[in-house]
């Protein structure tokens, strides 16, 4: 992304947008929450060639293969990268253009009822390809199953250790920090809410796609559920019908950032992408025509 020097006003995660047209900066002022300012958006994708895809890269991938889920994570940083209002967030009622695109995940240690739970938070790049968020991923999972306890989860125990009125009045100022900005870097390195996009991949334990809130914490305006694989019909232009195996997602947007058409038009890329996945072997910033 674009690197601008640092003005008054900017924050440590992003540009303050000065050149705002009147309608979104009274938008942000009037509706200054973001849980109050969702929309939900259900996407359908047909698998076959990306099961295609996959087949042909994990004949050579055999100690970590390349899965749905890699692909998903790349399509969603390169279709952010390339629809940069994606990447914005509001706080304290003004719009940020975010530095740089991040997603962020979960990582279960253990698939049981008592398994624990790491957060991961993957850095993208405009030069990343799929392969290079293939081995992200897997360093971050290897990292996350290990006895390591990443530095967001350290500073939620610190405050869970402390007496309950001290804890909740610490959580409160740091609340206050987070409204302008100031939270300290270490205590949010990899918390979910202050990427560009949060995952979950609800398919992975047998569940179906749904609606996931945002939050009024942090900046991230992007949450995509990954629901279960499943075979459907689906229809051509002619209206004749086959049965695929199909992928629904669901994602959950700040309305207030962009308007229908431009939304559109982003879920339409994503869409292309997931269903011609070698697109993703080219470099996250290089353009795609897909309309």
């Amino acid at each position: 992304m674009d690197t601008q020097k640092k003005r008054r006003g900017d924050r440590r995660d992003g540009r303050l947008l000065r050149e705002l047209d009147s309608l979104h900066f009274i938008t942000g002022i009037l509706y200054p929450n973001r849980c109050d300012n969702e929309a939900y958006i259900s996407l359908r994708v047909d698998l076959t060639a990306m099961n295609e895809y996959l087949a042909r890269l994990n004949a050579e991938e055999k100690e970590f293969p390349y899965t749905m889920f890699h692909i998903v994570v790349a399509a969603l940083i390169k279709a952010i990268t390339l629809r940069p209002k994606l990447n914005r967030f509001i706080v304290n009622s003004n719009f940020y253009q975010r530095n740089e695109v991040s997603a962020a995940f979960v990582v279960k240690k253990q698939f049981s009822d008592k398994g624990a739970e790491a957060l991961a938070f993957l850095h993208g790049k405009d030069n990343f390809t799929l392969r290079d968020v293939h081995e992200y991923i897997r360093s971050q999972v290897t990292e996350c199953r290990s006895d390591k306890v990443d530095s967001s989860t350290e500073s939620m125990d610190i405050l869970n250790k402390l007496p309950r009125w001290v804890g909740k009045t610490a959580v409160k100022f740091i609340m206050f920090l987070d409204k302008h900005g100031w939270v300290p870097k270490d205590m949010i390195a990899t918390d979910p809410y202050y990427s560009s996009v949060v995952i979950s991949n609800l398919g992975s334990i047998k569940l179906k796609c749904g609606y996931h809130h945002l939050t009024n914490w942090g900046t991230c305006s992007l949450f995509c559920i990954i629901g279960e694989k499943a075979v459907r019909p689906v229809f051509d232009a002619q209206g004749n019908a086959s049965m695929r195996e199909t992928l629904d997602l669901g994602l959950t947007i700040d309305e207030r950032l962009a308007d229908g058409y431009y939304y559109s038009k982003s879920v339409r890329l994503l869409k292309y992408l997931l269903e011609h996945p070698q697109e993703l072997e080219k470099a996250m910033k290089e353009e795609v025509q897909y309309e």
